[in-house]
């Protein structure tokens, strides 16, 4: 708290300088279609400058009243010169228009395409004190993204995962997904993520309600620091500076699911009451029907034997066929009482369903068996929240703005309908092989021929059960339910934020900021927990009732769509069972049908170590200084101080066995921590000419504990030969990093960029679990929990270029390419469970390879774009018991998109949208590339509309 104290006496301080009197110079920075964010102006002859905000205005203080020249400048626009007499009462200038900067380009910018996108985007970026990168809306709009994460996929550095053939985490610089920070309008937003991550899912927002989007490399001290990555941050759209009404619609096809597909928005803002209210809102709806086809290899890692290790415990082909909706709704209304006082909210309102009937059909080699399970499940995300502020001046140096917000996100599902527990509901069928196997090792098991000790095996993409009889194949008269279950997933998290910032412009080389921020959240999750009913004929209990066929159930046809596992050589159609109705799922967990089957309750008591909740706040303090060494030099620096006090609550769970009888004790058990972060941090930046700035910056950054490993559940079995402890560990410490960054940067006439750029973090305190033995009251047990062991690294560098290819003569010269690739390279010690030695490897979600490719098109209304997304390999799971040979990846990914538009009129653009042309598919693999877990594939997605520019 001392380190606390002194940053609030500094802001103080700040305060009690003495207000030296100038005149203050005003104004709104315009093109013909809207305002200019992040224009320059400056005081020729001076250091005095300023960059417009959101809205195009920007404030100036003159030392005295007299006459001077303000610079107007903004990228691709050309630069302007204005001679004012500035009174002792200051003079306020109205709009200043700039136009576009040749005849070229001011053809591009009338017929939409530029306009808003990279001039906004650049000038943002160039006069940034962080070292970013940024993506506006009409950016956003020229290719086929229709979430938020899908959004920034093609920002340098930004790596994306794929769920289902949709993107939904983000990640900066190769870190794992919940090292980086996810803001909406600069405060952390809260996380669902139903395995206990601090990582944001962003399925739940569709990008037509995103103004721009700032991706944050290197961050300056007003910035939460909870960001090893890098931040992301989402800016919700405010009013705009005229009346705008667009709307969107379009209609697509999914080629796998052979539906089709919506797609609308509609955007509103005006300003009232002479220009002193003004509003916007934006609602958008994404409807579609989706499928899959995963293909998933599980193995006998678990085995005692080394050499079985590899081989195989089953095969599973997964059917998806479902239909998921995105909807969002996001408001912003200010009031401007006059040039030195404005108050705003904001708001949204989005909902992601995600409605998705699952068929497994599984070929069990262990027990020789067929498995099929059916689910049906609606899986729901929820995100809602407001936000109030305000910006303030008082006198012509000291600025005040504050924001209040609320947010809260909710993942949960309502299903089944018929019972009192909610969650995942699965239904499992079984079948016996009687007649086993052939093909397999000589030690009885299944390989794929790579693996296999004797050479005696198959291709992963060439799998035939090798059934023993081949006439016996899966019946639905002969699959009989052997277990229901409930999976529990349920998370809820809600962030409210305080915050005010103290700006203070010193003199005409220094200006000073200092801010405080209160964050407090809540978290209530319980996720995996699962409740479990088995027939009593499956386990033998005399007069028990028949096991029930899935043949006898009330079925539906199965959702063939386009083929099923068209994608492998050989033909599975075997493999299809007609599946249960919703209905006849949910009916099954009825009470009555329940106990006509037989069913026997045989939950796990260990569900009460699985539930948790959590409270998290978090008292944040900064000051910084931005100070003009020369008229192109500019150094930042300053201290940020986050200090985190954290309260769980959840259950102990101790299993003791006296002869055959096992007593389960569950205890409640709250723990709590504190700690502080004190980061300091420093930017350099250097403008070598008006269009090329190089950048230096030292930044110290951290990561939270995951609340899955936070959590304080503790499980005691004693049934065991060797007693075992499952605990949370709520004392761990954050992930610390000493970030270094030099980036440059170099920007053409006609709106493009080259840039460059190296990077280091030196990382403290990884999170892994660990294995120990814990001695209690002489009794030696074996315990699991998550610890702080481990120190690491990584290094990367990244270059990017944007070029319109103007040069080229006639019908070419609307020929343009952008691409930006990145290298990263970690490194972090992995304690091996059970020995003293450490596996040395990446961190997890890692990529080593990152690049991005458009070609494009842009003339006379017309605007065609493809554009190529890689992503290489990366780390996802650990086994500290086995090895490196054990780690799972995901496979490098490809996929191939596109986007055409043409200006049918002033105001009416028609557009196509196509996604994942080349059917790339996404892959999992354990430690052998070719030992495949998962292959999933997705087909192409593709949709038509128009968008109308009402006003």
């Amino acid at each position: 708290m001392k380190n606390l104290q002194t940053l609030v006496l500094a802001i103080i301080g700040l305060l009690s300088f003495q207000t030296i009197q100038a005149q203050v110079i005003q104004g709104k920075i315009v093109a013909k279609d809207g305002a200019l964010p992040g224009a320059t102006v400056r005081i020729k002859g001076s250091n005095q400058a300023a960059i417009s905000s959101e809205q195009g205005d920007f404030r100036l203080n003159a030392a005295k009243a007299s006459q001077l020249t303000l610079h107007f400048s903004f990228i691709g626009y050309a630069d302007l010169d204005t001679t004012i007499s500035v009174p002792a009462s200051g003079v306020s200038l109205g709009n200043i228009l700039l136009k576009p900067a040749n005849s070229t380009l001011g053809e591009v910018i009338v017929t939409g395409f530029v306009a808003g996108s990279q001039s906004k985007a650049y000038s943002i970026k160039k006069n940034a004190l962080a070292i970013m990168d940024v993506v506006v809306a009409d950016a956003i709009g020229k290719l086929p993204d229709r979430n938020a994460a899908e959004a920034i996929q093609r920002i340098q550095g930004v790596a994306v995962a794929r769920y289902h053939g949709e993107a939904d985490q983000a990640t900066v610089r190769g870190t794992p997904f919940s090292w980086t920070s996810t803001l909406f309008n600069g405060s952390r937003l809260p996380s669902a993520s139903v395995y206990g991550t601090r990582a944001s899912i962003l399925d739940a927002v569709p990008s037509e309600m995103i103004q721009r989007v700032e991706v944050s490399k290197a961050l300056t001290p007003d910035m939460e620091a909870d960001a090893i990555g890098g931040s992301i941050n989402f800016v919700t759209k405010t009013a705009p500076t005229k009346r705008v009404f667009n709307v969107s619609a379009a209609g697509g096809y999914n080629a796998f699911s052979q539906n089709g597909t919506t797609n609308g928005s509609l955007t509103y803002g005006d300003r009232f009451f002479g220009g002193k209210l003004g509003i916007i809102l934006t609602g958008a709806f994404w409807d579609r029907n989706w499928g899959t086809d995963s293909y998933d290899v599980s193995y006998n890692t678990g085995s005692a034997i080394a050499l079985d290790r590899t081989s195989i415990n089953s095969i599973m082909f997964k059917r998806y066929m479902g239909k998921r909706q995105t909807s969002g709704l996001t408001f912003g209304i200010e009031y401007k009482f006059n040039n030195n006082h404005k108050i705003f909210s904001r708001g949204l309102w989005d909902k992601f369903d995600d409605i998705r009937p699952v068929h497994e059909s599984y070929v069990d080699y262990t027990n020789k068996r067929y498995q099929y399970n059916y689910r049906y499940s609606h899986y729901q995300t929820a995100l809602n929240g407001f936000e109030v502020g305000g910006e303030h001046y008082f006198g012509d140096k000291l600025k005040v703005d504050w924001l209040a917000s609320d947010y809260h996100t909710k993942f949960f599902l309502e299903t089944p309908s018929t019972n009192g527990t909610k969650g995942l509901p699965i239904a499992t069928f079984r079948q016996r092989i009687n007649g086993g196997f052939i093909g397999l090792s000589s030690n009885g098991k299944k390989y794929w021929n790579f693996d296999s000790p004797d050479g005696i095996g198959q291709d992963p993409m060439l799998f035939d059960p090798m059934l023993g009889n081949a006439a016996e194949v899966m019946d639905p008269s002969k699959l009989t339910l052997q277990q229901l279950v409930i999976y529990g997933l349920n998370t809820e998290e809600a962030d409210k934020n305080l915050q005010v910032n103290f700006s203070h412009e010193t003199s005409e080389k220094l200006k000073l900021k200092a801010g405080l921020k209160f964050r407090s959240k809540s978290r209530d999750a319980s996720f995996g927990t699962t409740a479990v009913w088995v027939p009593n004929a499956a386990l033998g209990i005399p007069g028990s009732p028949a096991l029930v066929p899935l043949s006898s159930l009330t079925r539906e046809e199965f959702p063939i769509g386009a083929g099923y596992f068209n994608e492998l050589e050989l033909d599975y159609s075997n493999m299809i069972m007609k599946p249960l109705t919703p209905q006849a799922l949910f009916d099954l967990y009825s009470s009555a049908a329940l106990t006509a089957n037989g069913m026997r309750d045989v939950s796990p008591a260990s569900n009460a170590t699985l539930k948790y909740k959590a409270t998290e706040s978090v008292a944040s303090a900064y000051v910084m200084g931005e100070y003009k060494v020369a008229e192109n030099i500019t150094l930042v620096g300053g201290l940020r101080s986050e200090t985190t006090f954290l309260s769980l609550d959840g259950n102990k769970l101790s299993a003791t066995k006296v002869g055959t009888t096992t007593t389960n004790t569950v205890t409640p058990i709250k723990q709590e921590n504190q700690y502080t972060n004190l980061l300091p941090m420093f930017h350099a930046k250097m403008a070598l000419n008006e269009k090329s700035n190089l950048r230096f910056a030292y930044t110290s950054t951290f990561s939270r504990a995951n609340f899955s490993d936070l959590n304080p559940g503790e499980n005691i079995d004693m049934t065991q030969s060797i007693p075992t402890i499952s605990r949370g560990n709520t004392a761990l410490k954050p992930t610390k990093s000493q970030n270094f960054d030099l980036m440059y940067e170099h920007y053409f006439d006609n709106l493009g960029i080259v840039s460059g750029g190296l990077f280091y973090k030196k990382l403290q305190d990884i999170v892994f679990s660990n294995r120990s033995i814990e001695t209690i009251s002489g009794t030696n047990y074996v315990l699991t929990q998550a610890t702080n062991i481990s120190d690491g690294n990584l290094f990367g560098f990244e270059v990017g270029v944007n070029k319109r290819l103007n040069f080229l003569p006639g019908f070419l010269s609307g020929l343009g390419v952008e691409a930006n690739y990145t290298y990263i390279q970690s490194e972090a010690k992995v304690p091996v469970i059970g020995t003293s030695r450490y596996d040395v490897t990446e961190l997890p979600n890692q990529s080593k390879h990152l690049y991005n490719a458009i070609l494009f098109y842009e003339k006379n209304g017309v605007m065609i774009r493809l554009a190529g997304n890689f992503r290489g390999a990366s780390l996802e799971t650990i086994n500290q018991s086995l090895g490196k040979d054990f780690y799972t990846y995901t496979g490098k990914n490809f996929t191939l998109d596109a986007s055409a538009s043409v200006q049918v009129s002033k105001r009416i653009k028609a557009f196509v949208e196509l996604n994942n042309l080349n059917n790339e598919p996404l892959k999992t693999y354990l430690g052998d590339e070719r030992r495949v877990t998962m292959v999933e594939w997705y087909s192409s997605r593709g949709q038509a509309g128009i968008r109308w520019e009402l006003f």
